[in-house]
């Protein structure tokens, strides 16, 4: 079966510092692939390519088989990747439905060659994609300010619906957030591997890593050394991976 996305020899270098080293990854449809390392490893570097926030150096990316340079995030989005950083984005004074609509806002002519924003279809629209998530928020003119870390990701990931992104990358998603809300976001991303999206999941929780990924792929210092099923492992078994100690036989 041909990878929904496939990595195949990507090297990241800034100047004399290689970030990633000679890494192939394929990412199938309906994985949800945990990318997971030491700080340092290369994780970001690796990510910013998949984005479309930076080039690699060297390397080839194909997107659903055909050869795919994604010149900007905007970009990649467009074609159906949209990364979910640590910080979301979000502009917390403004409502639930602007920041699920940001940069895609929806009008209606009010006279020729007059449009006005479509507020309440936008609000509408943005409960419905909560609601696929099983996020129950009726007024969505509330202030994302007002919502509390898990909803806050719901929010995020409705931004990533509403551009029917194919494939959703979370950037350490349950950081910072209580055992409440970890729930809440790892069930998200159970949501949104039952509506068939593909997850990568970048995390330091190896708890979150066998909760919810079916693979892990492991980098060191650039390399790729691990990449194989979850099953059959445990959250201390993947640290061991990514240290290196014999343990993790």
């Amino acid at each position: 079966m041909t990878p929904l996305l496939e990595l195949s020899g990507i090297v990241k270098a800034y100047g004399a510092m290689v970030a990633v080293r000679d890494v192939d990854l394929a990412v199938h449809k309906g994985d949800v692939l945990a990318l997971c390392g030491d700080n340092g490893a290369g994780k970001s570097s690796l990510i910013k390519v998949v984005s479309g926030a930076e080039n690699a150096t060297e390397g080839t990316m194909r997107l659903r088989g055909e050869p795919v340079t994604f010149k900007s995030p905007h970009d990649a989005l467009m074609k159906g990747v949209a990364t979910i950083y640590q910080d979301l984005a979000l502009a917390p004074r403004l409502t639930i439905y602007e920041n699920v609509f940001m940069g895609a806002e929806l009008t209606h002519t009010l006279l020729p060659f007059v449009k006005v924003l479509a507020r309440g279809k936008m609000a509408r629209e943005a409960r419905s994609y909560l609601s696929r998530l099983s996020i129950d928020i009726e007024d969505t003119r509330r202030p994302v300010d007002d919502l509390s870390g898990g909803q806050r990701q719901a929010v995020a990931i409705s931004r990533a619906l509403r551009w029917d992104a194919e494939i959703i990358i979370m950037d350490e998603p349950t950081a910072a957030l209580g055992v409440k809300e970890t729930g809440q976001v790892l069930d998200l991303i159970g949501k949104l591997r039952d509506d068939g999206h593909t997850i990568i999941l970048i995390s330091h929780n190896m708890h979150d890593v066998v909760a919810v990924a079916n693979r892990v792929a492991i980098l060191r210092q650039g390399r790729k050394i691990h990449d194989r099923p979850i099953d059959g492992l445990k959250p201390d078994d993947i640290t061991y991976m990514i240290m290196g100690t014999e343990a993790a036989a």
